[in-house]
């Protein structure tokens, strides 16, 4: 068996190719894909040859770990059933010698079920969007919930909709872009030059800007924290004394558990958190390459998903 696969050829060239897929062993379960997203921070750092060393990294590789398919083959103790729909977050090892980190962007996808969660009919391609829900949520797990959320991207919008549906107070979220700033359902959001207040007791970055940390401390309260909850290839570094002054902390939220993920499933499934709006822009996989583009350069590209369903 083989799949169609997104491949990233060497930094700045992405092509399609046709890849052996591994054997199914014990504990294993077989996916037709039929939608991936498009990762603006993850696949860009990897697509820009910028993603900092990790276990598996090198070209050429298979990005990607937003999929959502249908099981077609599966083992009776596995906990899933033939034509189920799931969310896979990757399925590093699959395509042997080709490396994949993450490996969910193709066709067919061999992967460990411990991996892989059961989503809503209903969900069709917003399923995608449970990594970055997860993502969210994991960096909420570790302490009080922010009152202000820097970056109204997909990331930014889903921390502000869960701190709301875990009963936080509707946090501020800060946008330089207007149109990006649309959107925001339940919360406000401000351009932070417009921004007055300095006591946030808990400041949660998602822009990825490593050059803000000095200018975040100055905007939270003393003994406040601020959460990086973005990815960052460039050196962070702060002045000491005002952070000295604030006796500030700085949390780092990491990737997220499995643990995550199912939260993240019950709270759609239970009406709480939406996904609804978020991903704004929709592809054919054949198209793959331009779809690439739009999602890294267009600003008003919010989620671009990729249908993989003709592939089937």
């Amino acid at each position: 068996m083989d799949a169609l696969a997104v491949v990233l050829e060497n930094p700045g060239q992405l092509a399609l190719w046709r890849l052996p897929l591994a054997k199914i062993s014990d504990g294993d379960i077989a996916v037709d894909v039929e939608w991936t997203a498009i990762s603006t921070g993850t696949e860009r750092l990897l697509f820009e040859g910028r993603m900092p060393a990790f276990p598996g990294m090198g070209y050429p590789l298979v990005p990607g770990y937003e999929a959502v398919g249908r099981v077609t083959s599966c083992d009776a103790d596995s906990g899933f059933r033939k034509g189920e729909r799931v969310f896979v977050p990757g399925a590093a090892g699959c395509f042997g010698e080709v490396r994949s980190l993450f490996g969910a962007a193709a066709s067919h996808l061999v992967v460990p079920a411990k991996r892989v969660i059961a989503c809503d009919e209903a969900l069709g391609e917003q399923g995608a969007l449970l990594a970055l829900a997860a993502t969210a949520y994991h960096a909420l797990r570790g302490g009080a919930k922010p009152d202000c959320i820097v970056g109204h991207g997909v990331l930014g919008r889903l921390l502000a909709r869960l701190t709301i549906a875990l009963d936080g107070a509707p946090p501020v979220v800060w946008e330089r872009d207007a149109d990006r700033a649309r959107g925001a359902v339940g919360y406000e959001v401000i351009d932070p030059a417009a921004n007055t207040r300095r006591d946030y007791r808990v400041i949660c970055d998602v822009s990825g800007d490593a050059s803000l940390l000095d200018h975040l401390i100055a905007h939270v309260a003393p003994g406040g924290e601020i959460v990086l909850a973005g990815f960052y290839s460039a050196p962070l570094s702060f002045v000491f004394p005002p952070a000295f002054m604030r006796e500030a902390r700085i949390r780092i939220a990491a990737e997220w558990r499995h643990e995550d993920l199912v939260a993240v499933r019950d709270l759609v499934d239970s009406g709480k958190l939406s996904l609804d709006g978020l991903i704004s822009h929709r592809a054919d996989v054949t198209t793959a390459s331009e779809a690439y583009r739009i999602a890294f350069d267009d600003p008003s590209c919010l989620k671009m998903a990729l249908d993989w369903r003709a592939c089937a």
